[in-house]
């Protein structure tokens, strides 16, 4: 259960010529793909529901205190990926440092995160672009708008058609994938840019008075709502104030969500040693000055208490009378949500394929596509499920399984640092995570404490998940594991 796969052993599996990837990706395409799967719903919608409710103007500090957390996690995702650039991200790294076992768990819960977060920003682009659709008097029956508008059955067509049109794209092959997403990044990217400079224009200093609101107590939490460091500590989460900013922290954590898909395009990269770190890291860099800069303007704009929750961008634009902004910026969302969903898929069939050439699922999924050196197999499985699931999928169900999901596999690579710089420490890394083993040890406990606050319903859900992948394990991938044949 716990043998370990030597980073030597993996790196020869990715040269049998009918399981290899095709090495396509620059450190450009790799901060593209960061780029387009981070800035999504988070920065159009969760600004205005924190600011309102948790942090005031502040929120542009709930930012940063979230993008560190995530830099924590990044700097050791950057050492592993340099160091095993092979597909799957996290399932691989502890593959190498942690065990079979231990691996498994974690591609198991990849897979979750990465199936549902696919399912959940295409019905979030469904919605956005019903809207857009409402606002030229063209409107979908609503039998076909999904269960969330229709009375009784409803069926998303719309996110259905985007999954199956995003998997098409995949199997042909990762530098259309990058074409396509370079193309849609720029056209978010601009549409933010904007926000952030139009919205200049607009700013009222009587609107950042005070910054930090004072602190404001929770309504009480009980039962399966209940954030589990509430019930575990006693601990009472506050609104506004110092620790306020804490608490926003952890929610607008779900506006990082998706940086460590860039990892599972390890083994397509050209130059992974050098281009994986810059790749993970720049993206990141990125997306924190954006969304740091946006919260600043939206909380200038208009005071902290009027802001919408739904829109608060497009919202704060209508507020001061141009309403021609809150269209571009309905139109930027509804693109940008599609290169997120095609990222969080791209990953999910990455660590798919990846376990499926370990022998941990079916070797059938392992095979690559004799043209376009693609997993095909996967790719075409996962993306007419997801495209079913999009259909009937209601989003507030499944959307905090993302976050405990991404979450638990910070820690995991994080552990998996501290133990291979001791078990394998004169391995080639050509990038390092500075000052092991704090940065590590801070990095999970920074990432233990967003998953404290996440409620107790949120925490069954993903223990019911987790113990079926070891069901699963015990019942098919130990005995058909290719590193435990080796051994036999």
């Amino acid at each position: 259960m716990f043998r370990t796969k030597s980073v030597e052993q993996s790196i020869r599996d990715t040269e049998e010529p009918e399981h290899a990837l095709k090495k396509s990706l620059s450190a450009l395409d790799l901060t593209v793909f960061g780029v387009g799967v981070i800035i999504g719903t988070g920065i159009f919608v969760l600004t205005g529901q924190v600011a309102k409710e948790t942090a005031g103007p502040a929120t542009a500090i709930a930012f940063a205190v979230a993008g560190v957390v995530c830099a924590l996690a990044a700097l050791c995702y950057a050492e592993f990926a340099s160091t095993v650039p092979v597909a799957g991200s996290a399932y691989t790294f502890a593959y190498a440092a942690l065990g079979e076992l231990v691996a498994w768990i974690i591609g198991w819960d990849l897979v979750l995160e990465f199936a549902l977060g696919t399912a959940v920003v295409a019905v979030g682009w469904s919605g956005y672009v019903r809207s857009l659709m409402d606002n030229v008097d063209w409107t979908m029956p609503e039998v076909l708008s999904g269960p969330d508008v229709a009375e009784g059955f409803g069926f998303d067509i719309l996110a259905f058609a985007l999954v199956l049109v995003l998997t098409a794209i995949l199997v042909v092959g990762m530098k259309l994938s990058a074409r396509v997403t370079s193309v849609v990044v720029a056209i978010k990217v601009a549409v933010v840019l904007m926000v952030i400079i139009a919205g200049l224009f607009f700013i009222k200093a009587e609107n950042y008075k005070p910054f930090i609101p004072p602190a404001e107590k929770q309504p009480a939490g009980s039962g399966w709502d209940a954030p589990l460091v509430q019930l575990m500590f006693g601990y009472e989460p506050t609104n506004f104030g110092i620790m306020g900013i804490f608490t926003a922290a952890s929610i607008v954590f779900f506006a990082f969500i998706g940086f460590d898909v860039v990892a599972t395009a390890a083994e397509e990269t050209k130059l992974p040693q050098r281009d994986m770190p810059r790749g993970i890291l720049g993206s990141l860099i990125i997306c924190t000055v954006l969304y740091v800069a946006v919260s600043i303007v939206v909380t200038g704009m208009q005071n902290y208490r009027e802001l919408s929750v739904s829109a608060p961008l497009a919202d704060a634009f209508k507020s001061t009378g141009h309403p021609f902004y809150a269209g571009l910026i309905s139109f930027g969302a509804a693109v940008g949500l599609t290169t997120v969903c095609m990222i969080l898929l791209l990953g999910q069939t990455r660590v798919f394929f990846a376990m499926s050439r370990d022998g941990l699922l079916p070797r059938f999924f392992s095979k690559t596509h004799p043209r376009f050196r693609t997993p095909y197999r996967p790719t075409i499985l996962l993306g007419v499920l997801i495209a079913i699931i999009a259909g009937f999928t209601s989003i507030e169900e499944l959307a905090t399984l993302v976050n405990i999901g991404t979450l638990f596999a910070f820690v995991v690579v994080a552990l998996g640092v501290l133990v291979l710089r001791r078990t394998q420490p004169d391995l080639p890394r050509a990038f390092r995570t500075p000052w092991v083993p704090l940065l590590p040890i801070v990095s999970v406990a920074a990432s233990v404490w967003l998953m404290l606050n996440l409620p107790v319903e949120t925490w069954v859900r993903f223990g019911a998940w987790m113990a079926l992948g070891v069901l699963i394990y015990f019942v098919y991938g130990r005995s058909h594991s290719l590193l435990g044949k080796r051994g036999r």
